[in-house]
Parts: structure tokens; sequence; C-alpha cells
């Protein structure tokens, strides 16, 4: 049993808890299907937003020298990083040097990429999360579950909670979204006044005018860069978010959010293009293996996804078994083949959580084939010799069936012989798929037979029985 299958049993055991958070993604994805009917040039967008994302990383060497040249002129300074390591470094040093005791952040899946946060603490520099969502999270030491809902799987009880411990002035018991939401913004207004710098990912990064583009819901990343004391910004992105110009960045502004969270756009747009005056503007380019990934034919589109989640939202194996059944730090589809991408040995496990349906692939906004891709990755294990032996094995077993016309005809015959089998040599540990299903019963006789059975009457002098049994 693979990895994925021991947690998703896990998180079954709650089944309450598990139906809800089905039914949740799947309403974000209902909201994302009205908004995508709602634009007539949908599709449109969607192909000039692939086609534009092809571009940008097939002249990534000319469009991130153009906005390192812009950027410097806005008065930023650019660092370039070409691992994770050397990106926290950079950090470090950045802080050090301003004299910096903690940091407070927003919008960086980069940073949890590169593991930023514990590698600040190991160097005693205070880290705080100020997205809601993240925050909550880092209170309950865990990781997030969701790229645009972090913090799905909490429930406003827990959060409750957990406030009334962490925060001043939380009222026990009053698990009102509003409220709570008010109590973590009163206290995290007091860090924001406090802070010392602040760091903000990117969404994108625009080549012509050297600025990086932050779109939130929550405004934290303008409150960070606006007040904290030293006047020190830091920005960093991996360099698959350049776009060419405002034009290209019009495309995907249009899709982010209505794919996302099944609104027309989110509610903070922040342009982060020069250092407030008497302050620094610090922009870290992150290659972290992006180049590598580049250079596969099969996978570079994976370049082109905008990290909007609607994959995830969709995905009946993500929705079913939670963020935390998967071992790669993203979860869901994309995880999946980034996770594949990074490290085939380790991530293996998550290959399996796939159905092939394709509704990943359909309704991304990029048209990243995330589908096409793991299926890509299965047919790889085999050469890299992780391959689940068992089914392997079974896959070896059904080609051979397949291939001989009687052998098969015999097997369908014997088949409703498996409606006998006991249940518990079906549903154990060794059968990860029996987990949360039944057996399908077996028809007798079986459609074979009952076509057979046609064509001979079909053959002999009908009676009006016969007649009545064709119509």
């Amino acid at each position: 049993m693979s990895k994925h299958a021991k947690s998703s049993a896990e998180f079954l055991k709650n089944r309450k808890q598990a139906v809800w958070h089905d039914e949740t993604l799947w309403m974000v994805r209902e909201k994302r299907d009205k908004m995508a009917h709602g634009v007539p040039e949908w599709e449109d967008l969607r192909e000039a937003a692939s086609q534009l994302k092809l571009y940008s990383n097939s002249h990534l060497a000319e469009l991130l020298t153009e906005f390192d040249e812009n950027a410097r002129r806005n008065g930023a300074i650019v660092h370039w990083a070409k691992d994770a390591d050397e990106y926290c470094h950079i950090v470090e040093e950045i802080l050090r040097k301003h004299g910096a005791k903690n940091l407070i952040k927003s919008k960086s899946m980069l940073s949890e990429e590169c593991g930023l946060d514990p590698y600040l603490e190991s160097h005693g520099i205070e880290v705080l999360e100020s997205d809601l969502g993240e925050r909550i999270l880092q209170l309950l030491h865990r990781k997030p579950v969701h790229i645009v809902l972090p913090a799905i799987a909490v429930k406003k009880e827990e959060i409750n909670e957990l406030f009334c411990r962490e925060m001043e002035g939380c009222e026990p018991g009053n698990c009102d979204q509003t409220y709570l939401t008010h109590v973590a913004r009163r206290n995290l207004r007091k860090s924001f006044l406090h802070s010392e710098a602040s760091m903000t990912g990117a969404n994108f990064a625009v080549a012509s005018t050297g600025e990086c583009v932050v779109c939130t819901n929550e405004g934290n990343a303008d409150m960070g860069t606006s007040l904290n004391t030293k006047r020190l910004q830091i920005t960093a992105f991996g360099i698959d978010k350049i776009v060419p110009n405002r034009e290209a960045l019009g495309v995907f502004t249009r899709l982010l959010a209505r794919s996302g969270t099944g609104q027309p756009s989110t509610t903070y747009t922040s342009h982060y293009r020069s250092p407030r005056k008497g302050g620094e503007l610090h922009i870290i380019i992150v290659d972290n293996g992006r180049s590598e990934l580049l250079s596969s034919d099969h996978h570079r589109r994976l370049l082109n996804c905008l990290r909007c989640g609607a994959c995830m939202n969709t995905c009946p194996v993500y929705r079913r078994s939670g963020g935390y059944s998967y071992t790669y730090f993203i979860p869901g589809p994309i995880g999946i083949n980034l996770g594949m991408a990074k490290d085939p040995i380790r991530y293996k496990d998550n290959v399996s959580a796939c159905s092939l349906c394709y509704s990943c692939q359909n309704v991304c906004p990029v048209k990243v084939d995330l589908s096409d891709q793991i299926y890509l990755w299965r047919q790889k294990m085999l050469r890299l010799g992780i391959e689940n032996k068992g089914k392997h094995l079974i896959s070896k077993g059904l080609q051979v069936l397949f291939d001989h016309k009687g052998l098969y005809h015999a097997a369908l015959h014997l088949a409703p012989l498996a409606n006998h089998v006991p249940h518990f040599l079906i549903q154990n540990t060794l059968n990860a798929w029996g987990a949360e299903r039944e057996m399908p019963r077996f028809a007798h006789p079986t459609f074979d037979a009952l076509y057979k059975d046609y064509l001979k009457k079909k053959e002999t002098p009908q009676t009006k029985e016969d007649k009545n049994y064709d119509k």
C-alpha cells in the first residue's frame, strides 16, 4: 500500500470532515464554472494564456534580463539564486545587514518550497505569516494543504480554541467566522506596526516595467510593505513567473481568480515597482530546478502553472483524500507532477493518486496537460525501476487476458464466481483500492452470453415472441 493510500485511510476515518472537505472544494469548482460560463471568450483567454506562457518560458533569458535592467532602473536591488540554499542565504544576509530580528511574510509558496521559515528561525530571526490561513497553520505547526486555501482542513471550532490560546481578547466558544477574522486582524496589527522587514512572493513579474505583481484578498502584503519600521521590503519569485508586459498580465489576471476562487478578480492586485522613500526594495529571482524542468520536452508545460488551485478543487482524489495524504508540499494533480519532476524516487507514491479523469486538465486556465503528464510518469516508473510490482504484475496478466480471445471469454464466463468470494479476502490491507469501495457484482448471464443467445435466435425462424424480443 502506498503512502498516499495509508494517509488517505487516516483522513477518511473522520467521515464528517471528509464529506465537508469534498463538498466545500466542489462548491469552489462550481463557482469557477459559473465565472467561466459568464465570459464568452473564456476558451480564447485560456489559449492566449497558454501561448503567452510558452512564449515566456522559451524566452526566459531575454525577458529576465529585461526585468533585471528595468527593476534596477526603478531603484530595486536585484539578486539571483540558483537554488533553495542560495535563496535562503540571500534573505538572511539582507536581514542581517539591516539588523532586522523579525520578518513579516505574505503570499509566498516559494518560501515554503525552499524551507525559508525554519532556516531563518534556526538563525535567530522570527518569522510571522500574515495571511490568515498561513498564520493559523503556523500557530498549529502544520503545513498548507492547498495552494489558495491553505487551512481548508481546519474547522472554525478548532480555530476558536487556537485563538483563545494564542491571541488576546478571543471569546471562548464564539466560532463566527467574521468575529474570528476580526480577532486575527486586531492581533496582527501589532505585528505589522512593529515588524522590521516585510517579504512577499509574486504572482507575476512584468519584464517591460520591472515590477512585481501580487494578487491577494486580504491586503496583508500591502500592510507589511507599508508599515515595517526599517522600510525594508523583499520580494522573491521563481523564474517561471515572468510575463512580457502589462498586456499579457491582463490576460492572466482575468483567469487567475475566476479559476481559483470563483471571483471576477482578487480584492487587491498590488504592483511593487520602487522602494519606499528612504527604504530598500530587494528582488530575488530564483531558479531552484526550473531551468532543468524547462529542458524536458514532456514536462516543461508545468512551468505554465499559475498556482490557482483549480486542479485541486476539481480533483476527485484530492477532494476525498485531503492534502496531507500527498508527500510533496504541494498536493493534488499539479503537486504530483512537480514532486515527480523534483525527485521521482522520493515522491513516487503520489502518482497513484489519480484516476486519469482529466478534470484537472480541462479546468486549468493555462492548459497544463496535467493528466497526460501523470500518465507519462506511470510509464517512466517502470524504466526507473520504481513501479509498483503488484500493479505491474496485474497489468501483465490483463495484457495476456486481452490478447487471447478464448481466455478472455472464459474469464467472462467464470466472473460471476467472484460474487461468492468472502468479503475479507477482497477488503483488506493488501487492496488499497478496496478502501471505501465495494466490489461490483458480476451479472449472470453476462452480456456476452445474452448477445450470443440473441444471434442464435436471429438464425432460426422467428416466432411472434422472438419478433417482440428484437424490438
